[in-house]
């Protein structure tokens, strides 16, 4: 027997930091608490749609995790700089759109250390503490600086990028949990390696725009997964539009088949339907 469980444009999951992170698939108007379907056999059937997740017209190809292409060119946050945050121009007058910059740019960021597949520097607004972590598949995270803006808080990971990773290895990540980190020693390391270039940035940003946190609590993630994968198969809807099987476990974005993996959050936008077998 077939159980349809929600059907509709696609959203990366919703998070919820409890004792193990429980998850929320988005299909239009449908919401799927997921983690209860754990060790059950579930199926993606993609049909043939995407709708941009920014004006909603069709398209026949999703650029940026679910923007058709004017609006992934004409959009503040299809912009490179916010995947490079060091380039951020919203100063220099050029904003795609700077009231959009306004209320996502310039604003309190979080600089900080996570575990993902290995120790990593990474950057959020504020508001995404601790959404941000759990969508990395991080379990491990501190904040480490607080900054006034983004460009900020890019320059700063930009000097901590030569000594850490600023990039999760996903397939790693998702074959198990790396190996505990004491994170609050590797930021003392850190703040020593970098200690003459973050008092420069520091002299010349305003020591109130770049705040050191010291000794910021720690939050440790842990994920609903029964079994990880030996190796990871990443499905391709555009390729396979039906893929499933046994739900072994969620992590980040990704829901882990005993048949292969999915990144939820690459297909934003896809029309998909999510059945229960």
């Amino acid at each position: 027997m077939v159980q349809i469980l929600g059907a509709g444009n696609a959203r990366k999951m919703r998070t919820s930091l409890e004792q193990q992170v429980a998850y929320t698939v988005l299909l239009g108007n449908d919401e799927v608490p997921l983690n209860q379907y754990l060790g059950r056999h579930l199926q993606l059937d993609y049909q043939g749609v995407i709708n941009c997740i920014a004006c909603e017209r069709k398209t026949s190809k999703s650029f940026s995790q679910g923007y058709c292409y004017p609006c992934f060119r004409r959009l503040a946050q299809c912009d490179t700089c916010i995947v490079s945050p060091e380039k951020c121009h919203y100063a220099a007058g050029t904003c795609r759109e700077p009231q959009w910059g306004e209320e996502h740019c310039m604003v309190d960021h979080v600089v900080y250390l996570a575990n993902t597949s290995g120790l990593k520097v990474g950057i959020t607004r504020g508001t995404q503490v601790p959404t941000r972590w759990m969508d990395q598949g991080a379990t491990q995270a501190q904040p480490i600086f607080r900054v006034s803006t983004r460009l900020q808080s890019g320059l700063v990971e930009t000097l901590f990028k030569n000594h850490v990773a600023d990039k999760t290895n996903w397939q790693a990540m998702l074959k198990g949990d790396a190996e505990p980190k004491d994170l609050e020693q590797q930021r003392q390391d850190l703040m020593a390696s970098c200690a003459t270039e973050l008092a420069s940035l520091q002299q010349q940003h305003g020591l109130q725009a770049i705040s050191v946190l010291e000794q910021a609590p720690e939050t440790r993630i842990s994920y609903p997964v029964l079994e990880y994968p030996e190796k990871v198969k990443s499905f391709n809807l555009d390729k396979t539009p039906a893929v499933g099987g046994t739900l072994m476990g969620i992590k980040g974005q990704y829901l882990i088949f005993d048949s292969g993996v999915i990144n939820m959050r690459k297909y934003g936008g896809y029309h998909l339907t999510l059945t229960l077998h």
